[in-house]
């Protein structure tokens, strides 16, 4: 009887720490992009189901997306969800909040243009590019989709765009030069250029 409750004793603390991993993620923010009902013609009529698109992130840089079908609206935002996390990519930010540089993505027929932005200029993009970004965590970002309108598409072709982004430690590290030498290089091609504009 002892043991059995040992035992029992032992679950119920299992599960008291099972629920401190969840809260460990609690700071991540889900946003559902798009829901699909999909109807299959069979014998007794039409079954429905319904397919998700989910964005996850957690607004420092981190952000994933994934998609679930299911019966029930529920269960297939539960899929997605649980899909999208696995899925997390790190996006390098400029001073958390905004890009190093522009970046083009293309997915099938969706084509996304990112540029960079001066601060105070806000999130200006629409549908699910708008999603991608704020659970990213950018603050100042211009986005303009030029090819199809499917949220799939949009959402691939913008995490190929962001994927793409480098910061200039990486760049350093791959031309095995120190970040200074990349950014200072950077800064007296503006003030040359600046010069030669005022003169």
């Amino acid at each position: 009887m002892a043991r059995g409750e040992q035992q029992r004793g032992g679950e119920r603390r299992d599960r008291r720490d099972r629920p401190q991993e969840e809260r460990a993620d609690s700071d991540i923010v889900e946003k559902l992009v798009h829901i699909n009902r999909v109807a299959a013609t069979v014998k007794g009529g039409r079954r429905f189901s319904f397919a998700a698109l989910m964005v996850v992130g957690d607004q420092k840089g981190r952000v994933g997306f994934g998609h679930g079908k299911a019966r029930e609206v529920p269960e297939a935002i539960r899929k997605a969800t649980e899909e999208a996390k696995k899925t997390m990519v790190r996006v390098p930010l400029r001073e958390s909040r905004t890009l190093h540089h522009d970046g083009h993505g293309r997915h099938g027929a969706g084509k996304v243009m990112l540029r960079a932005a001066p601060p105070g200029t806000g999130v200006i993009a629409g549908g699910p590019m708008r999603a991608v970004l704020e659970t990213l965590g950018v603050q100042d970002v211009v986005g303009k989709s030029v090819g199809s309108s499917n949220p799939y598409n949009m959402v691939r072709a913008t995490f190929e765009a962001l994927k793409a982004q480098s910061s200039p430690r990486q760049i350093a590290n791959k031309r095995g030069k120190k970040v200074g030498d990349i950014l200072g290089r950077r800064h007296d091609g503006a003030s040359t250029a600046d010069a030669a504009s005022e003169g």
